[in-house]
């Protein structure tokens, strides 16, 4: 194996299963610098807790937010990504809740940043304290684990609770349209190793690649104009076991 296929592979490992804000250095390697996701979210009702779609509770007054790839007690900044309203809450203890869902956030969060229940779609962004997120090790491929076996890991570094919240302007909705992101990666081939993989291990076959630039290749599916045919196709791919899939706003209608 060239240089150059083997730090594609190695790549598509990293890549594949997180999402977070990088650096590449002359390697080709990326450092992690804080854990970053875009999608969904689920506001925390009794009844989630009493179906058991949630495994735990949440005090509804409370700053808090479940989110499976955090520790406990991290502080994250989450922004209505609509609106671009934010505001910081801490993680609270782990949690079962539904696959597509990319957290559980409590009722005053949503109110905060006023969400759209109908759509509830926000980022939320690790703020750093001295510390660093590793993602899970995913399901791959065994010419891949050989690969990764050689390669230096440790580089991988709604009530109403506040009368006195301002109301401000509705911004005009935009048409339900949504890609979601697997992974952006440095080579092209690493992004069709990827595409190739999708079609083999999953029902999915609409996979696409988009060069976003002589260095970045983004692999995706989509987009999507609903929420179920959104949801089946996440829940689908989620059978890779990838650490931190995104759904994007699609906003320049790929």
């Amino acid at each position: 194996m060239n240089c150059k296929n083997f730090f594609s592979v190695f790549f598509l490992l990293v890549s594949a299963c997180t999402a977070y804000n990088n650096e590449i250095n002359e390697t080709g390697f990326i450092y992690k610098k804080n854990f970053t996701n875009k999608g969904f979210t689920l506001v925390y009702s009794k009844n989630l807790y009493k179906n058991k779609i949630i495994s735990k509770k949440i005090d509804n007054r409370a700053l808090i937010i479940f989110q499976k790839n955090l520790k406990k007690g991290t502080s994250v900044k989450i922004k209505n990504i609509l609106n671009n309203k934010t505001i910081i809450a801490k993680v609270g203890p782990k949690s079962k809740y539904p696959l597509f869902n990319n957290s559980v956030i409590s009722n005053r969060i949503s109110k905060e940043i006023e969400l759209d229940h109908n759509e509830p779609y926000i980022e939320i962004i690790e703020i750093l304290r001295n510390s660093t997120f590793i993602a899970k090790k995913g399901k791959i491929f065994d010419e891949e684990k050989k690969v990764a076996d050689k390669a230096p890991i440790d580089l991988i570094s709604v009530n109403n609770l506040n009368e006195d919240i301002k109301k401000t302007e509705k911004i005009k909705k935009d048409k339900f349209n949504y890609i979601i992101k697997i992974a952006d990666f440095y080579f092209k081939d690493s992004a069709h190793i990827m595409i190739d993989r999708i079609k083999k291990e999953t029902p999915i076959k609409n996979v696409r690649m988009l060069n976003l630039s002589k260095t970045q290749y983004r692999v995706f599916l989509g987009p999507f104009d609903n929420i179920n045919s959104l949801q089946k196709a996440f829940n689908n791919v989620n059978i890779l076991e990838f650490e931190n899939i995104e759904i994007i706003k699609n906003v320049k209608n790929i």
